[in-house]
């Protein structure tokens, strides 16, 4: 039985029927008088289980959407999210923000941004998507030039992140074209370029994305705080992806020195995790600098440790055993892996397919040579140039690796020279990284 008491309930009914933007006498209809639904609404008269019944089903609601929310308003819940940003808080705000949509677009703009936040932490990054797709929607509502900047930003992110890149390039130029139109301030800038750099080096435009990530640098030079630590970890990708593994290592060195962990404790982690990839990706590799930096973030995982993170370090960890020659490490850790909710980006997850057939070419299964030429040609069809370019390297060295001379298998199933197949793969990633050098 439903304890529904005045004047509770009225405000509750009246926000209901005014978030459908229904009039008293459309909600009425033929079965209640106007007159009786002003009183229930202003709380002089109880409401009768007949009469919640009725009301409901004109709202398309249940009775007990009528109980206001334990939480309480969405100022209430948003207020207790952002000051404490606890799973409960969290909760009671996706709760709200679900029972409040009469609200003003600005508190469920900053409930959504909030709501997106707590989703990317966690690594549900289709949850973030959607959230941030309403988001973005919002700040148009709002017409605020800074909130249409910052639910792009976050929206190309997040699209790049599930591999949309072309989505994802669309949502960071307009951010950029508006930050820079509207001569918004240097964190909107700076967080617009963020987004842009890293899509357009993921799209193979690199040129483009070395110009806009020394733009960068220069707008945060001078500071030490997480926007700062963000661009040099940006500037750092994008010199690795260029093959400058010395600027790359500079760029991280400098904010692992001057970032420290309580401004950002996930991003202080992140940062290493960075760090130990790049010392595994440069030439020559250097397994005992990133086992050291792995360590630290494992360290630091007790504090922070979110399933997103955690994997990123399982994944990390079966590189370097992979790295150091300990196959059978590397293949249980990807059992490990394989065993979770995937929490991980795209890019994330294809280096563990990457892996993977790279363990079956080194155990003499012809199968990973063709399951990483497909991985390939997907990721050029998915607009992934520059990751298309890496896994065709990667197929060159495997295939180098595991003997020159013999066969392997080539497009269709058929046979091929193994020095044929390197050949073809090199060849592949050469034309991938010459056509995403110039930009445009």
């Amino acid at each position: 039985m439903l304890m529904l008491r005045q004047p509770a309930f009225g405000h509750r009914l009246r926000k209901l029927r005014m978030a459908q933007g229904l009039s008293q006498t459309a909600l009425a209809g033929e079965g209640m008088s106007t007159g009786y639904l002003s009183r229930l609404e202003s709380g002089a008269r109880q409401p009768t289980e007949r009469a919640v019944g009725y009301l409901a089903g004109r709202l398309g609601l249940e009775p007990a959407d009528f109980e206001e929310p334990a939480t309480g308003s969405l100022a209430h819940a948003l207020t207790l999210a952002a000051s404490t940003g606890s799973p409960d808080a969290i909760e009671a705000l996706r709760q709200a923000l679900a029972a409040e949509g009469h609200e003003p677009p600005v508190l469920r703009w900053q409930a959504l941004w909030l709501l997106a936040g707590a989703a990317r932490v966690q690594g549900d990054h289709a949850l973030e998507l959607d959230r941030l797709t309403r988001l973005v929607a919002l700040g148009e509502e709002v017409g605020v030039c800074e909130l249409r900047v910052r639910g792009l930003t976050r929206l190309a992110r997040c699209l790049r992140s599930i591999g949309e890149i072309n989505p994802a390039l669309d949502a960071a130029v307009e951010a950029h074209r508006i930050a820079l139109g509207e001569e918004l301030g240097v964190e909107d800038r700076a967080t617009a370029l963020l987004a842009l750099v890293s899509v357009q080096a993921e799209a193979g435009r690199i040129g483009d994305a070395r110009v806009h990530a020394d733009e960068l640098t220069v707008l945060v030079e001078g500071r030490s705080d997480a926007l700062w630590a963000e661009a040099m970890w940006t500037a750092a990708a994008v010199r690795m992806r260029q093959g400058d593994y010395p600027g790359a290592q500079a760029c991280l060195d400098e904010a692992l020195e001057r970032f420290g962990s309580q401004e950002d404790l996930v991003l202080w982690i992140r940062l290493r995790l960075a760090t130990a990839r790049l010392h595994l990706q440069k030439l020559p590799a250097d397994p005992e600098q990133a086992r050291l930096r792995a360590a630290e973030a494992q360290a630091a995982l007790a504090f922070v440790g979110t399933p997103a993170l955690r994997q990123d370090l399982t994944a990390l960890q079966a590189d370097l055993a992979f790295a150091t020659g300990q196959y059978d490490d590397a293949r249980a850790l990807l059992g490990e892996l394989a065993a979770d909710q995937p929490r991980m980006t795209y890019r994330g997850r294809v280096r563990l397919e990457i892996l993977r057939y790279q363990l079956l070419i080194l155990g003499g299964d012809p199968s990973g040579i063709q399951g990483l030429r497909d991985l390939a040609q997907q990721a050029q069809q998915d607009a992934n140039i520059d990751l298309a370019a890496e896994i065709w390297r990667v197929l060159a060295d495997a295939l180098t690796q595991a003997g020159q001379g013999g066969q392997a298998v080539g497009q269709g199933g058929q046979a091929v020279d193994r020095g044929d197949a390197v050949g073809q793969a090199v060849g592949r990633a050469g034309r991938l990284s010459g056509a995403s050098t110039g930009g445009g």
